[in-house]
């Protein structure tokens, strides 16, 4: 008797590689990527391939996601330890024979051009992950939180000296949520919490005796301390460093409450925004789409974020549930400081944009982190089936 095979649909064979993807995730970052080019396509026209690059990198980030998104969480942490001394390692090598930029040494040429400090945004938090995982069985001591205080500063110490202060900030910033959700005392985080506000009010308080000519700080470099003066009051050197301050807000007002229409931005299109397609694209996606366009954007990060969260919650382990949540925390930070900057609340620190800016070893990351999240989701939904 003839035995005879179907032969499986072309669905029937992807669908084991595409189940257990997070949906409430994908569909934010969809939102959000589309929402990217749509501002790439009008910031970037005149710019040569930008719109095609940024579509082309979008595409390399969701190959990355996919794949990132098979392995399981335990393998993930296999990589912790050489992917950190992998990317000291190229920071390293920028200092010594890296590619100055505009006063900054932050690339390295090994055959393609990248951006070591990238690559530390996903592995410090991994690394750190790592770290409290090997640590869980016994009680955590304080030279555990030294070691891992150690494990952060060292990166972020090496970007600050490109200088790179935004990324150092996004390093910094998740990093410390490892720690703190792997049990740091309140009683270490409230001193230096309100030693900052005092800080910062000070400096708003005293800002024109300190940003008086002649007065130099501590510690800061000068341009530094001319970004920190800049924020406080922009109109000091209106076509200098205040000027990209100054165009962001006038382009963000200009959008109102629609905006002026798609491709109907002036002060992008003039080129009153220099960095329309980097770190100032919120501007000129504000000018274009107004406040109800910011609102869906902000809905769009928001979203992202508190899925990425949830993720982290549900995880079912130490490792996984640190590591999502320092990934987690990228992407708030990144979207919360770029517009923040943008909107002259914060300083300008270049930082860009997640999904929006130009730049592809950011889209890499992008998708490298967005890989883990949906990684972490999958092994979640896998325990529980089984």
């Amino acid at each position: 008797m003839a035995v005879v095979f179907e032969k499986p649909s072309l669905w029937e064979r992807v669908a084991p590689w595409l189940r257990g993807f997070d949906g409430p995730l994908a569909a934010a970052a969809l939102v959000l990527a589309g929402a990217g080019l749509l501002a790439m396509y009008s910031s970037g026209h005149g710019y040569g391939t930008h719109f095609a690059d940024h579509g082309r990198n979008m595409l390399l980030a969701a190959l990355i996601m996919f794949v990132v998104a098979q392995i399981p969480p335990h393998r993930l942490m296999e990589a912790a330890v050489p992917l950190y001394v992998a990317g000291v390692a190229l920071l390293v090598a920028v200092l010594l024979f890296g590619i100055t930029k505009n006063g900054a040494r932050r690339w390295l040429n090994v055959g393609v051009v990248i951006q070591p400090s990238e690559i530390m945004k996903i592995a410090t938090p991994l690394m750190l992950a790592w770290w409290f995982h090997q640590r869980q069985e016994s009680r955590r001591h304080a030279q555990d939180f030294l070691v891992a205080g150690a494990i952060l500063l060292i990166p972020v110490a090496l970007i600050v000296k490109q200088p790179d202060l935004g990324t150092a900030l996004l390093v910094l910033v998740a990093g410390l949520a490892v720690i703190f959700f792997a049990g740091l005392p309140w009683k270490l985080v409230i001193p230096p919490v309100l030693l900052a506000l005092v800080g910062v009010a000070a400096v708003v308080w005293f800002e024109p005796q300190l940003c008086a000519d002649g007065v130099s700080w501590p510690i800061l470099h000068g341009y530094q301390q001319q970004r920190i003066c800049t924020l406080l009051d922009p109109t000091r050197d209106p076509l200098g460093r205040g000027y990209h301050i100054l165009q962001g807000m006038i382009a963000i007002g200009a959008g109102g409450t629609w905006g002026k229409g798609f491709m109907q931005g002036t002060q992008t299109h003039l080129a009153f925004i220099l960095e329309r397609t980097t770190d100032f694209i919120f501007a000129a996606f504000s000018e274009e789409f107004g406040l109800a366009g910011n609102l869906a954007l902000i809905l769009g990060f928001a979203a992202l974020t508190l899925r990425g969260l949830m993720i982290a919650a549900r995880a079912g382990g130490l490792f996984a549930r640190l590591l999502a949540t320092g990934v987690t925390t990228i992407f708030f930070t990144c979207a919360f400081v770029n517009m923040g900057m943008v909107g002259g609340i914060l300083p300008v620190v270049g930082v860009p944009l997640p999904f929006i800016s130009y730049g592809g070893t950011a889209m890499v990351t992008l998708g490298l982190g967005l890989g883990i999240l949906m990684s972490v989701a999958r092994e979640r939904r896998r325990v529980k089936q089984d």
